[in-house]
């Protein structure tokens, strides 16, 4: 099922709202004790493009194969600075079994978001979302809201607001997410 057929266009947030999660039922069980919200299964996210603040271009096609953390935030977020640090610890942790935490930045300039990324220390990709085009994509409505993507590429799961992400409920649910298989690849067309 493709994104635009699943939701409609722009609005993954509202995809998660108030739906049961046809997630397979070990990680679908594992969303509750965190409050998160699951997605039906073959919901894909949106596709985008964007500049980082180390000056690359991060293609959310080319991380297939990864579970991806995809945390929305800003540094005038007061809620938003104790995940990232956490969000840190998991990228250096888990990153060598195939966890990618991207952070997205809510319209600050690279300045900004330089200066915040070097005080907390961050060194997983940090998109520069200036005009608010991947936040608008996703259909983000407060910070900080985080997305789980699976290895094949679905939409798992939505958290509007801070999660205990390094507790025993947010393990569990990565844990379950790198045990899943990797997809087979992508076959070419012709």
């Amino acid at each position: 099922m493709t994104w635009s057929r699943a939701i409609g266009s722009g609005l993954l947030a509202l995809a998660a709202h108030g739906v049961a999660s046809a997630e397979q039922p070990a990680i679908a069980s594992l969303l509750k004790p965190l409050g998160l919200r699951g997605y039906p299964a073959g919901v894909r996210p949106p596709h985008f493009t964007a500049p980082t603040l180390d000056d690359r271009t991060l293609d959310l096609a080319g991380l297939r194969g990864r579970v991806v953390i995809l945390n929305f935030w800003a540094s005038w977020c007061l809620e938003c600075r104790p995940e990232l640090p956490v969000f840190e610890q998991l990228h250096r942790e888990l990153g060598p079994r195939g966890l990618v935490v991207i952070g997205v930045n809510n319209r600050e300039d690279s300045t900004t978001v330089r200066r915040y990324a070097g005080e907390l220390g961050l060194s997983f990709p940090i998109v520069l979302d200036p005009d608010g085009k991947v936040n608008a994509l996703y259909g983000v409505i407060g910070l900080p809201s985080t997305f789980l993507l699976g290895r094949d590429g679905r939409a798992v799961a939505l958290a509007v607001g801070p999660r205990e992400w390094a507790g025993a409920s947010g393990r569990a649910i990565f844990d379950a997410m790198l045990a899943e298989p990797m997809p087979a690849p992508a076959r070419e067309t012709r």
